[in-house]
């Protein structure tokens, strides 16, 4: 089992934080993650982060909902029981379509907002049950901690995290 040696920057303000990142992309650094009690505003755009595709994940969800509501009501309503409610006869789905209208939108949120839940969780690895990977307990409280991959001179780069502003640089040994 191969170890690698990361090095653990640990800063107690966010703006300090963020010049840190850029100095640090600039320096050519891997950044492994950024563990901050809260969401910090550009640090996403200053790691270099591609852009999140869940956006699409969430239409495509919501096509698939409006599609199972759109099927459910024509083989309820038209296709399997059709029923004459209040003198209205249900010949047709686009007749009744404006009546549909509220549970097609109701389904489309339902299935958008659910397979959502399930897809962040799958993508962030978080299952039930499982240990925390929080490095630091300090990073749910009030610090924020930055994982940089050693690569060349680590005694370089503990001086050139120290010069960034960090409080606490510590070198780990990461299996």
């Amino acid at each position: 089992m191969s170890s690698t040696k990361v090095i653990h920057a640990l800063y107690n303000d966010d703006d300090v934080l963020m010049d840190a990142v850029k100095q640090t992309r600039k320096a050519h650094h891997h950044i492994e993650e950024v563990f901050t009690p809260f969401p910090v505003h550009g640090l996403d755009k200053a790691m270099g982060l591609a852009p999140t595709r869940l956006a699409i994940c969430a239409f495509i969800y919501g096509c698939i909902g409006i599609s199972v509501a759109t099927w459910m009501m024509w083989n309820i309503m038209i296709n399997d029981w059709p029923q004459d409610i209040g003198g209205k006869p249900s010949f047709s789905y686009l007749q009744n379509m404006p009546a549909f209208v509220p549970v097609m939108f109701e389904m489309t949120v339902f299935f958008a907002a659910h397979l959502m839940v399930i897809t962040f969780y799958m993508r962030s690895r978080l299952w039930p049950f499982k240990k925390a990977e929080n490095p630091d307990v300090r990073t749910t409280d009030d610090h924020f901690l930055m994982e940089v991959a050693v690569s060349g001179n680590e005694e370089e780069m503990v001086s050139f995290f120290k010069n960034t502003g960090a409080v606490e640089v510590k070198v780990i040994e990461k299996h």
